[in-house]
């Protein structure tokens, strides 16, 4: 089981195998350190839960906690918790920041540079939802785990 810190700043085991809950102090290498814990979580997944993971599903994890963090520590000061957890057949990326503004996806500009974030991570993802708390906000993406057998992303509806 992989340690959680408790409450007094020591480190507990979590009792669930299928969640991982960080809180991230928010300076620099907290992005590389977000990207680091989502691929442990999920090989973790696979290795002692049987889980499948796509090696899409790893690399588009990656990709979302590092833009979510990044969002975090670029609006919000302080620190940033991300929690991970398997839910049927997708992992729920959760990142909590103390701002309460809700982020807003701009309309696509091709001459934009930089500031996609939000757009990649909406394509990317098979539930989005953005929500305040009680004191900043919560962003909770899901990204199905397996591809489908026509090498589409398990999960998305379209149409």
């Amino acid at each position: 089981m992989k340690p959680v810190p408790s409450e007094e700043g020591g480190m507990v085991p979590d009792p669930d195998p299928a969640r991982m809950t960080v809180a991230l102090d928010g300076d620099g290498g907290c992005i590389a350190r977000a990207r680091h814990l989502g691929a442990e979580f999920l090989g973790r997944v696979q290795a002692e839960l049987g889980i499948p993971v796509s090696a899409r599903a790893m690399d588009v994890t990656q990709l979302v906690v590092s833009e979510l963090v990044t969002n975090a520590r670029k609006y919000a000061p302080g620190p940033v918790t991300l929690d991970l957890r398997v839910v049927g057949v997708t992992v729920e990326v959760t990142v909590w920041d103390s701002d309460p503004v809700l982020p807003v996806a701009r309309a696509a500009d091709p001459g934009r540079v930089g500031q996609h974030g939000l757009e990649i991570v909406m394509a990317v993802a098979q539930g989005f939802e953005a929500r305040r708390e009680p004191v900043g906000k919560s962003i909770t993406v899901r990204i199905a785990l397996l591809d489908d057998p026509d090498g589409g992303m398990a999960g998305l509806h379209t149409g």
